[in-house]
């Protein structure tokens, strides 16, 4: 049987959208090829729906409905509005890569402090030779879209052996109301390296936007390294980020995600453990209220034996907020003595309030040691009351339980200055509660 598609007018804005970004989208022309297919993979697939099992509970048909045009590049006014925003949310110490409406912005940024630590170029200059960064294997439109518009980006060699003093920050600032910014970056650590990589998504006076980032991280055999992922949009935006991470042999890899804002955002996480010996700590907090829809969506894939992979997940969701966690562990049949454990909790403080908790396993091996396990629930009344018996307000006495909720995710961050800066968006987000 032929199947035809038949575009809808949101579809052919699409498409008219990608035909107006042609000319502006960097890369030679191999690279507007591969450009030109991505796209068209989207175009058959459309934006993800529930039909879907790994968006059956973020329908971004019914939640989006369509692309927004690509944002212009940031002015003057813009970027004035940038530093502003560079200055409320950078991390004490950290070296800074500042992306403006999904264009590096060199003027914001800390390249020559960089520079002595680590390799660094933008998604244009890697794109100049080479369409690599632009192909992952996968059957996702979101992430076959993000090929295809990706505008810039920063890419980040990491020695062999280098032993970074600060952590890099990527903060991602949207300036543009109506409008999207799609990025893409990379990030490769050399064996032996220890590096903490900080990603950050915040708006400057920004209304509705969209947000569509991918990064690409490989990490070499022996390597310490840390990833955290604070997304703090405005909260009418869109928020769509795809991870896709591959781990060598002996490495400590901690990653950690908070979101605390936007419309609609998920985190979907592809992490392989592809060398014997790892060590992978996965963690994460949402923090929702009024109608926010947050959706986690981790796979770890256990390819080879002897590695372990620990997950914590926490959610707090407030009025009619919705927040979705769905994780996989896969083991292959040659991972043996695979030791996988997940668990998500989720703390509803309203009745309308709504979680969904999807742990899975796929085991192909005989000799591992794997659990799940998913819980939701609302704030323990004895507890309250106790507290309250002591003087506490009400609200004072949940954000107390709130923050010990979230508080074991948050614990898992190594770095005391990290986890100092996690804690305050944490009870800053408390504060607007109240």
């Amino acid at each position: 049987m032929n199947v035809a598609v038949a575009k809808t007018g949101k579809g052919r804005a699409v498409s008219d959208l990608f035909a107006s970004a042609e000319g502006r989208l960097p890369g030679s022309p191999d690279v507007i090829a591969v450009r030109r297919e991505a796209f068209e993979s989207y175009e058959r697939l459309g934006l993800p729906h529930r039909r879907i099992e790994e968006w059956k509970y973020t329908d971004l048909r019914a939640l989006v409905g369509e692309v927004l045009p690509l944002a212009a590049t940031p002015d003057a006014a813009a970027l004035k509005r940038a530093a502003d925003a560079v200055k409320a949310h950078a991390v004490d110490g950290a070296c800074k890569l500042v992306l403006v409406d999904g264009v590096f912005a060199a003027e914001l940024s800390d390249v020559k402090a960089l520079a002595a630590e680590a390799g660094f170029k933008t998604l244009p200059e890697v794109l100049d030779k080479d369409a690599g960064l632009l192909k992952t294997a996968s059957t996702d439109a979101v992430i076959a879209l993000n090929a295809a518009l990706a505008t810039d980006g920063v890419v980040l060699s990491i020695a062999d052996g280098a032993q970074l003093s600060a952590p890099i920050q990527i903060i991602h600032i949207a300036t543009a109301a109506s409008a999207s910014a799609f990025t893409r970056s990379q990030v490769s650590v050399g064996k032996g390296a220890r590096v903490t990589i900080v990603e950050t998504f915040v708006a400057a006076e920004a209304g509705a936007y969209q947000v569509n980032d991918a990064v690409i991280v490989s990490v070499g055999d022996n390597a310490d390294v840390a990833h955290i992922r604070l997304m703090d949009d405005a909260p009418d935006a869109v928020n769509v980020t795809s991870q896709f991470v591959t781990v060598g042999a002996n490495v400590k890899f901690n990653f950690f995600n908070m979101t605390t804002g936007a419309a609609v955002s998920r985190l979907q996480g592809f992490i392989t453990l592809a060398g014997e010996g790892s060590e992978l700590s996965a963690n994460g907090v949402n923090l929702l209220k009024k109608t926010e829809h947050g959706d986690t969506t981790l796979v770890v894939d256990h390819a080879v034996p002897n590695c372990v992979s620990r997950e914590t997940f926490r959610a707090v969701i407030d009025d009619r907020a919705h927040s979705v966690f769905q994780g996989r562990i896969i083991v292959r049949p040659d991972a043996q003595k695979t030791d996988g454990k997940m668990m998500t909790r989720a703390l509803l403080l309203s009745d309308e309030a709504e979680a969904d908790n999807k742990p899975e396993l796929e085991i192909f091996a005989d000799d591992v040691s794997c659990g799940h396990g998913a819980t939701a629930g609302a704030l323990d009344d004895s507890l309250l009351f106790y507290l309250k018996a002591r003087g506490l307000p009400e609200k004072q006495a949940q954000a107390l339980l709130i923050q010990a909720f979230v508080g074991e995710a948050i614990e898992q961050i190594a770095d005391d200055t990290l986890r100092e800066h996690v804690i305050g968006i944490a009870e800053r987000w408390l504060e607007r509660r109240s």
